[in-house]
């Protein structure tokens, strides 16, 4: 991985100039998990932030039947535990690996000890927070208006280049994927029927989908 491309993913970071990005990358522990393979478990302590430099993270908890139930998924350049930098908690979810995945991690304790050694970065990092909390807000609007179709080719588009290519199994169930977008199984068919019948991609048996025109499917 490329130098500071794990800490430039970070929005509270992404501002910081070269010098403060060296000092911050100097404290980055960098890990490999193999598809299947779990991140963390509930009740595990929440003492690092973690970037997916490159991969899919399925987050669910378990109900009380034993059944996972999908809260979200992280996919490349997606950012976990933020505020394990400043508080002390414990998880109340599971993370797993669907495909081969990269993930960055700071540990709460080396952060801290950097913020009270660079008083600088301390005050990058606040005025970047106060930026973040306008620009969430601002996102939450656009994914609700977001189409199905666009949010399926979304995940179809970022699915291919984790795995680094075009053909590849669907990671989740239809029912997961359903409730990442927001939508139901029924509609996730229809999606993918129609991206077919439009030349987009191929569906093969075992749910195997190859991507014909990337570029259409975003379009």
């Amino acid at each position: 991985m490329a130098e500071h491309e794990c800490v430039q993913l970070v929005p509270i970071f992404s501002e910081l100039g070269s010098e403060q990005l060296d000092t911050i990358e100097s404290i980055v522990r960098h890990h490999h998990y193999p598809a299947g393979s779990t991140l963390f478990g509930a009740d595990d302590p929440l003492d690092s932030l973690m970037i997916v430099a490159n991969g899919q993270v399925k987050v669910y908890q378990l109900a009380a039947n034993g059944r996972e139930q999908l809260l979200y998924l992280l996919q490349t350049g997606d950012i976990d535990g933020e505020a394990a930098l400043f508080e002390n908690q414990r998880r109340t979810s599971f993370g797993e690996a669907l495909v081969p995945t990269d993930v960055c991690s700071i540990r709460r304790s080396d952060f801290q000890d950097l913020m009270q050694k660079y008083p600088s970065i301390s005050i990058n990092v606040l005025n970047v927070f106060g930026k973040r909390l306008s620009q969430l807000e601002r996102q939450t609007t656009s994914t609700a208006t977001e189409s199905v179709e666009a949010r399926l080719a979304n995940y179809i588009t970022e699915t291919a280049a984790a795995l680094k290519t075009d053909t590849f199994k669907l990671p989740l169930k239809k029912k997961d994927l359903a409730t990442f977008l927001g939508t139901t199984p029924e509609s996730i068919s229809r999606k993918l029927a129609l991206f077919e019948r439009q030349g987009l991609i191929t569906q093969k048996p075992g749910k195997v989908i190859e991507i014909n025109d990337a570029d259409q499917l975003l379009w």
